[in-house]
């Protein structure tokens, strides 16, 4: 987990990049997170971005 928003948005991005997965950022009591986004369950968190490897066309 980490407080710094920028830094685990660019940490997100490189997972997803790494794992060829979408991952997902949240929030839990002002720190963020990273995880798979099918291993997220919305219910308890606070979702800040999701990140696909793929470009947006």
């Amino acid at each position: 987990m980490s407080h710094d928003l920028s830094l685990a948005q660019s940490h997100a991005l490189q997972l997803s990049r790494d794992l060829m997965v979408p991952v997902t950022l949240f929030e839990v009591d002002g720190e963020y997170g990273v995880l798979p986004s099918d291993e997220i369950d919305a219910d308890d968190l606070a979702i800040v971005h999701e990140y696909t490897p793929w470009p947006a066309h």
